[in-house]
């Protein structure tokens, strides 16, 4: 007898309420063991991957790829084979109940559930392998916006998918004399949910369009290849092929949901910019010392196999300026009114990723030694760039680097991030006209510039780290006289 155990999204740290399904990793009747990786999530700060905490195998995926899911929301059924107790075990849902937790658009003139799910099975203590568990108790999921346009691709009566046969070429069915039946007995397109609202937002209909994905479903390359094509009004799925001004136009909108990591970035960096007071101080400055400086560490055997690059040490007058002027390391707590000074520093390093912006950092990094700094930095830009950081390597940044020298800019206002006193911006080096001894010269020069909260930092101290920070990059020997 089947004993069906559900998996509750639970929150992965700091309190977060909702994740998004980027991808499963396994599907129905396969195996799993316990801590097998079964799921890739997208939270508002980094991608998670969540194991198993039951051994059996994956009876249902209760949530679909692309679907936001809340917090204590089932996502996938497990048949434990008898391994847990059957009566505390969730009854299993008929195949009707099953196919209402995939959402789909409604049938023109009907009315959408606005809470899709069940009572929680009976409470229990649920074996969480990530963060801090799961609240038990009734969770429910939202409702999904639909627009009459959708009708086409509604439910039928009896709650089942209706299937679609493939058609023979991809893209808008144009000139095509297929009956209506091609679309599935109800005029039904067969695409997943974030296919249909891509189509929504692209204003695609889907039954104009015939599908090249499995069993005939619509992809989400066929509705780029549609959108390609704008057209006035509805796209017809019978008639004489378009022609003439419609085949020649170009789609002129995109639309692109806000979720995960850019949400929580864009909620941040609005917080920051209205709530603490933004200065921000620019100092260029000659740093040819400093490039020589790096293609001398390159060659040394404590860095082999390390990319060495002037962020380096950067970083490490960064560190030093915080040791020196330990009130640009500090937080403002307005609940305590009080200002928190750090006696440590966790380096944060903006990077741009294809999710958004993320800042990881270094945790204690006025600990380690410059090799191990420099090994510190790689591993956090592999793994920003691999969208493999974890809300671990998110929380607790004291003071943030962003290199926007990497986008070949000069410098520019950086926003600080939420929770911090500064952020120093690193402009591109170039070569440009600097006065030695008295002599014009062509070095190596980059900007500097210096963004800091107000409310702790003044233009005093501001100046100072900022110029300390310059010195160091100008003679990077005084790093070993301050550090």
């Amino acid at each position: 007898m089947a004993d069906i155990k559900e998996f509750r999204l639970p929150d992965v740290g700091e309190g977060l309420t909702e994740a998004d399904i980027v991808k499963w990793r396994v599907k129905p009747g396969d195996p799993v063991t316990v801590n097998q990786i079964i799921v890739e999530i997208e939270t508002a700060k980094a991608v998670v991957e969540l194991p198993s905490p039951y051994a059996g195998t994956v009876a249902r995926l209760l949530v679909p790829e692309g679907e936001t899911a809340d917090v204590g929301t089932p996502i996938i059924a497990v048949d434990v084979g008898g391994s847990g107790d059957a009566s505390d075990a969730p009854a299993p849902r008929d195949v009707s109940e099953i196919e209402d937790l995939v959402p789909s658009p409604p049938a023109e003139g009907a009315v959408e559930p606005g809470i899709i799910g069940s009572p929680a099975p009976k409470a229990e203590r649920q074996a969480v392998l990530v963060g801090y568990g799961v609240k038990l108790g009734r969770t429910t999921r939202r409702a999904r916006k639909t627009t009459p346009g959708d009708a086409a691709g509604s439910r039928g009566g009896t709650g089942a998918v209706v299937a679609q046969t493939p058609a023979a070429a991809p893209g808008l069915a144009a000139g095509s004399t297929a009956p209506a039946s091609a679309n599935g007995a109800a005029g039904k397109a067969l695409a997943k949910p974030p296919v249909r609202k891509m189509a929504r937002d692209l204003g695609i209909d889907l039954s104009g369009l015939s599908g090249t994905g499995r069993d005939g479903s619509i992809t989400r390359d066929d509705v780029e290849r549609a959108a390609a094509v704008a057209t006035v009004g509805p796209v017809p799925s019978l008639g004489p092929p378009l022609s003439g001004p419609a085949l020649a136009a170009t789609a002129r909108e995109e639309r692109l949901p806000i979720r995960g990591v850019r949400k929580h970035t864009a909620a941040a960096m609005v917080a920051s910019a209205f709530t603490a007071p933004h200065v921000t101080e620019f100092l260029q400055i000659d740093i040819t010392e400093t490039m020589t400086a790096v293609g001398r560490l390159r060659a040394l055997p404590d860095f082999d196999g390390v990319r060495i690059s002037p962020l380096l040490l950067v970083a490490r007058a960064l560190i030093i300026a915080a040791g020196r002027h330990p009130l640009i390391n500090a937080s403002w707590d307005d609940t305590a009114q009080e200002i928190v000074v750090r006696h440590y520093v966790n380096l944060g390093i903006a990077a741009a990723t294809e999710r958004g912006l993320i800042v990881p950092n270094v945790k204690d990094a006025q600990a380690l030694s410059l090799p191990a700094l420099a090994t510190a930095l790689a591993q956090l830009a592999e793994t920003a760039r691999a969208g493999k950081a974890t809300p671990a390597d998110l929380a607790g940044g004291t003071i943030t680097i962003t290199n926007v020298g990497v986008f070949g800019v000069d410098t520019g206002t950086p926003i600080l991030t939420p929770g911090e006193a500064a952020i120093l911006a690193f402009g591109q080096v170039k070569d440009a006209p600097w006065v030695v001894d008295g002599q014009l010269v062509v070095r190596k020069v980059c900007t500097l510039a210096l963004s800091f909260d107000h409310r702790i930092v003044d233009g005093q101290l501001g100046s100072a780290v900022l110029r300390d920070v310059g010195a160091m990059l100008a003679d990077p020997i005084r790093m070993l006289a301050w550090s």
